[in-house]
């Protein structure tokens, strides 16, 4: 997922550790979450009620034990009014009950492991929340569009729309069969195996997604759209917009082929999936949604694409969404206190896009413009959290400290590539996708294959810029010493340590000092709240800086003046 933005861009010794803190975050308290079976898949049947805002579902959800004697089955749901929970293919009652949000079924008798369960749940809903119903906009509008209906699940929305395990550590495959007006689109997940005309007049679409999937992946678009086709190798490419955009469609999505191109090349890993949609909705909230094989886009930000000034909005956003089929939907973070692997990743690969098609400058360019906003945000807000988000209870407040997850996920991604190296750093992603494909990890998965490809201990990286908060914050003061032609340069760290930000962060860093009769520099680690370096020169220093080598974006620098003495 992106946020949306705004068209002007706002450039707005290890650490001293606290164990508690760092086993906490790393075994996972509180934010996995325990179930005792697994979903196979999901056949959801729906259609629509647009004057009620009404759906009408029937799923079947298919589930297989975690354990030796399974009797009853405990799904998310909120708000459905259910009609029947039957067991099939048998059809027969199943008794069940309520809890807050919440549908407890009790089977017909004790299940084991390798044996499957299909319960079928009828049901309406008017959901507040996973599905929405647009207003058709025409006339003067400056936007014209059809009536919509579209779903989004992440974080958790899914539950408002058909009962199932709404969290993304539990993988299923799933069909859909929505129902729409005869002279509307659906756009689903997966392959479109097919249509068939209902008795009242309308149109049934059939997809299906064969590979297993995180549930706030599942989704749906209905309204009136044009296609325009694409294709990479083998993978159809479908950019659905309204009739009269198909120009807008080619300027915002023509260059997904070649976005894909790109991430095979760097990850080593082929595109996933056996197509990639990518749909047009007005009213959405957010600037782009990776649903699995069908990502759904922000009209208002795909529209900037058909002016000068939007064009490099639109290719980070579209390149973001399609990062996300391999970090986010083919890998997917085991709870949401570890997203930053899914958004963190994605805005670093907008980055690494730019980088293979406009080279290092542009790259290092995108990358500080996420540094500052990051920075700037970490300056003024009162309510911090690391990378693992130790505030991820409340899924509804997820994005709401963004610059962390997105901005400050990709700088941290850029850093750890600038501590074990390039060739390391892809080679340890190749060994992360595959080793994980279809999966969901954490935190220290990444870790494990960075220090498997590096030979490096990268517990010091992952404590100070994952586990922890905050950033640095440097002061350089410097006194030359004439008599011992000397210039003596002392950092030190301001930045107000907490239970959550170190008092020092180490970091990997090079000043240099300018004379008249040339530069001499000098590369340092810094691993102290107040390190000194002494620096021999053979002339008066003119000026003292730290050198942008880009290896640490995600600090503030403070130099005051040289302090001359005898």
């Amino acid at each position: 997922m992106k946020l949306k933005r705004s068209v002007s861009l706002a450039i707005l010794a290890a650490a001293t550790l606290i164990s508690a803190f760092s086993a906490f975050a790393q075994n996972h308290n509180g934010f996995d979450r325990d179930h005792y079976f697994d979903v196979q898949h999901y056949t959801i049947r729906a259609s629509f009620d647009r004057t009620k805002k009404k759906v009408f579902g029937d799923t079947t959800v298919s589930v297989r034990s975690l354990k030796p004697f399974f009797t009853t089955v405990e799904l998310d749901a909120v708000d459905l009014d259910f009609e029947s929970v039957k067991l099939e293919p048998a059809g027969t009652d199943l008794k069940y009950r309520l809890a807050p949000g919440k549908v407890i079924v009790m089977l017909d008798r004790g299940y084991s492991p390798d044996e499957t369960v299909s319960i079928r749940f009828k049901y309406t809903a008017s959901p507040k929340k996973g599905v929405y119903f647009v207003d058709a906009e025409n006339g003067d509008s400056q936007v014209q569009h059809s009536a919509q209906i579209w779903s989004q699940g992440e974080a958790e929305e899914a539950r408002h729309w058909f009962p199932s395990w709404d969290f993304p550590s539990d993988k299923a495959t799933s069909e859909e069969y929505i129902t729409a007006d005869k002279d509307e689109t659906v756009i689903g997940n997966g392959e479109l195996l097919g249509k068939e005309d209902t008795s009242d007049g309308k149109t049934t679409w059939h997809y299906k997604m064969p590979v297993p999937h995180s549930t706030y992946l599942v989704s749906f678009v209905i309204g009136n759209y044009v296609r325009v086709d694409d294709k990479y190798k083998d993978i159809p490419l479908g950019f659905y917009v309204y009739p009269g955009k198909e120009l807008t469609a080619r300027n915002a999505f023509g260059t997904t082929k070649d976005m894909i191109a790109v991430y095979e090349e760097l990850t080593g890993v082929p595109f996933p999936y056996n197509k990639y949609d990518q749909t047009i909705v007005a009213k959405f909230q957010f600037g782009g949604m990776e649903n699995i094989t069908a990502t759904t886009m922000a009209d208002s930000e795909i529209f900037f694409g058909d002016f000068e000034f939007g064009k490099g909005i639109v290719v980070d956003l579209v390149s973001h969404e399609l990062a996300h089929s391999w970090f986010g939907d083919l890998v997917t973070c085991r709870n949401w206190a570890e997203l930053w692997l899914n958004e963190g990743f994605a805005t670093y690969m907008e980055a690494a896009y730019r980088e293979k098609k406009f080279g290092r400058a542009d790259y290092e360019r995108k990358l500080q413009l996420d540094a500052d906003e990051f920075l700037g945000n970490d300056s003024t807000t009162r309510s911090r959290h690391g990378l693992f988000n130790l505030r991820a209870g409340d899924p509804d407040k997820l994005f709401d400290t963004s610059a962390v997850t997105y901005n400050k996920g990709g700088i941290v991604i850029h850093m750890l590539r600038e501590q074990v190296g390039t060739e390391n750093f892809w080679r340890a992603i190749n060994a992360y996708l595959n080793k994980h494909k279809f999966a969901n990890v954490g935190s220290e998965d990444l870790r494990t294959e960075m220090e498997t490809a590096s030979g490096q201990d990268l517990a010091w990286f992952f404590d100070q810029w994952v586990y922890h908060s905050g950033a640095p914050r440097l002061a350089v003061t410097s006194s030359y010493s004439a008599s011992k032609k000397s210039i003596t340069v002392t950092i030190t760290q301001t930045q107000k340590a907490d239970a959550l930000v170190p008092a020092a962060f180490r970091l990997p860093l090079q000043f240099e000092v300018d004379t008249p009769l040339g530069e001499v520099s000098k590369d340092i680690e810094v691993t102290k709240r107040v390190e000194t370096f002494t620096l021999k020169v053979k002339a008066k220093p003119t000026l003292v800086k730290l050198v942008p080598d880009f290896k640490t974006p995600a600090k503030t620098v403070k130099i005051a003046k040289i302090a001359y003495g005898k």
